[in-house]
Parts: C-alpha cells; structure tokens; sequence
C-alpha cells in the first residue's frame, strides 16, 4: 500500500529539482546575438527597385441598350415582343397546332433509350428530363423550336427544326438525338 505522505515527499523534492534545473538556465550572455546583429548592421544596402510604372487603362462604358437582360429567362419564338412570325416568306412553324407531350422538354433534355418495332412501324423510346419513357413515331413533334420526328432508325432520330433566324423569318435546321443506353 502506498503512503500517501510518501507520495506529497516525493512530489515536493521533484518540483524542488525542477526549480534548481530552470534557474540554471539563465543567462545574460547575449554575446551570440550581438555578433549577429553587428554583422547584418556592416552588410552594404542593396538599392531599393524603384516601383514598375504604372499602366493607364481606358474605362469602358457599358452600354446594355439593345441587349437581353442576363437575369431574365429566354424569350420563346412565338412569344418574343415585336415579331410576327407571319411576317416573311417561306418557312414558319404552325403556331395553331396543338403541342405534342414533348414539346414542353428543350431537346438537351430529351433522351433516346431505345426503339420498339410495332406492327412494322419503328417507334422510337425517349425518356425525358422528368424521367417518363414516351413512345414516339415520324411525324411526332418534341422540343422547343418545332422540331418534328423526319426519320427514325435503330440509333437515332432525326428532326427537322423550325428555328428562329431573323425577327420575322425562320429557317429549318435539322438535328438528331443519338442513342444513349
């Protein structure tokens, strides 16, 4: 069994050594440091580097007149202010026609997962952004710019867009979904 009167002697002679060790630390000789200091005082002064010059820049004005507003979502083709889409000659989409289910999806959002060949016909399996798997024929309409189905095949599908060009005229730009999965 251990004293614990033994245990508080102990202790004490420790911290008494202790005492003794760190009082033998001190010391004012700074000799060491006062040779360095000296030397770094004798060392020759390099020339200060005179600042680099200072280039003028022109401000600019920023003129935003004219230009879409960043902040606002894009205008769709039919519903742009100022454009008639029966302005013009030639191409235009049929605005009284009424929107097939993928219409509602931008292309980027559409894609193709497969085909399924049904009494003879190729029907194409697109699954879109919100994850549903729609079935699809030539002659369907999906995206936003009008694009109507022109040619399925095991790969992909084609499209015929309508797009807008200028402010009243369209054009046709034709463009596929690949096979993904």
């Amino acid at each position: 069994m251990i004293n614990p009167l033994r245990i508080c002697f102990i202790l004490q002679i420790n911290c008494i050594i202790l005492i003794a060790m760190l009082a033998g630390c001190g010391n004012d000789d700074f000799s060491d440091l006062n040779r360095y200091i000296s030397e770094v005082k004798v060392r020759p002064k390099e020339p200060i580097k005179p600042l680099p010059e200072i280039k003028v820049i022109e401000p600019f004005m920023f003129k935003p007149e004219g230009l879409r507003d960043p902040f606002q979502p894009l205008e769709q083709p039919e519903k742009a202010e100022g454009v008639d889409i029966s302005l013009g000659s030639g191409i235009k989409p049929d605005t009284t026609r009424r929107k097939e289910e993928l219409e509602i999806f931008p292309l980027d959002g559409l894609r193709m997962v497969g085909t399924v060949n049904i009494k003879s016909v190729l029907w194409g399996l697109i699954k879109a952004s919100d994850g549903t798997i729609y079935r699809v024929k030539v002659g369907n309409y999906m995206g936003k710019n009008y694009g109507k189905i022109i040619r399925i095949v095991s790969d992909k599908i084609e499209l015929m867009e309508i797009v807008p060009d200028k402010p009243g005229m369209w054009r046709e730009q034709p463009t596929s979904i690949m096979l993904t999965e």
